[in-house]
């Protein structure tokens, strides 16, 4: 099976990790959006303990816009969402989605502008990561 997205196993606890991506995503031009805790939506909605785990929805807007200019239905891949969670051995892994995976496997004309995404959520990674 291949992998889904970017990731990285990270040092550091859930909350340190978490509390660092938002820094290391602003260096790159990106803002988070939007933030889902998964595991209290699923305990809330469905009763569910799941383990610590968080999506983070961000966008950079410069990219975005040349993106929407070029193919103005692709703002249903955005934001680029940003995955924490920690496994049950309490390693804690953080995944970015791959835009060569989504937006320019959707549209080619989109190549450009994803291979910069990724460039820049990858250097992100890499400092929460410590890389």
């Amino acid at each position: 099976m291949s992998e889904i997205g970017m990731k990285r196993e990270v040092r550091g606890t859930f909350d340190e990790v978490l509390a660092r991506l938002p820094e290391a995503l602003k260096a790159e031009g990106f803002g988070v959006l939007t933030r889902i805790d998964v595991q209290a939506t699923l305990k809330e909605k469905l009763g569910i303990d799941f383990r610590r785990y968080q999506i983070l929805g961000a966008c950079n807007p410069k990219l975005a816009h040349q993106a929407i200019s070029a193919v103005e239905s692709v703002g249903v891949l955005l934001p680029c969402n940003v995955v924490v969670f920690e496994r049950d051995d309490g390693r804690v892994v953080v995944t970015a989605v791959d835009p060569m995976q989504t937006l320019a496997a959707a549209e080619p004309a989109l190549a450009g502008v994803a291979s910069q995404v990724r460039e820049k959520l990858a250097r992100a990674l890499d400092a929460v990561a410590g890389r």
